[in-house]
């Protein structure tokens, strides 16, 4: 689904004059492709350090390196949508409303909540645009399965971003 994923989104960025595609990766396998047949800014969002091992990175340096070489910026920081929060509710239990917004976006898939979610870091991050639209690619666990047309809100500002249309997502 990840090719079909890419194919959709860059015809889309292409025909629509969107300049700016966001990717989430873990492992890097999907980035190339979309390098490939995309001529505008990719910024891939990555899992924080520290996702899986302690003070390691799941996605391999080398990989990075090269595809920094042809453009791509990267992204490795606080996920937006649980950080901190999380931290907070798996010491003193229950839910906390940014995992409200999560699993609320997690209602049509976890690829559009990592799509909004990847899209918000992007932007607070000062790598896509102000009050812009871009795409956002998002999976569930292997591979991409979702791409929307987003103008993300600053984090601060969360309920100010817009989810423009979904171009692709499984069906749940």
């Amino acid at each position: 689904m990840t090719n079909e994923v890419i194919k959709l989104a860059v015809d889309y960025a292409k025909d629509n004059n969107i300049r700016h595609i966001v990717i989430a990766s873990i492992t890097g396998n999907s980035v190339p492709a979309l390098v490939e047949s995309f001529d505008g800014e990719v910024i891939c969002v990555t899992h924080v350090n520290g996702y899986k091992v302690p003070g390691e990175n799941e996605f391999p340096a080398d990989l990075s390196q090269e595809l920094t070489s042809k453009g791509v910026k990267f992204l490795t920081t606080t996920h937006v949508l649980s950080g901190a929060e999380r931290g907070i509710s798996s010491v003193f239990k229950g839910m906390y409303p940014v995992e409200i917004i999560a699993q609320t976006l997690r209602m049509l898939g976890a690829g559009t909540k990592v799509g909004v979610e990847c899209a918000i870091m992007a932007l607070d991050a000062g790598l896509v645009p102000f009050n812009t639209k871009i795409l956002s690619l998002g999976g569930t666990g292997r591979g991409l399965d979702t791409a929307i047309v987003v103008t993300p809100g600053h984090a601060q500002k969360v309920f100010s971003t817009r989810i423009h249309k979904i171009l692709i997502k499984p069906e749940l």
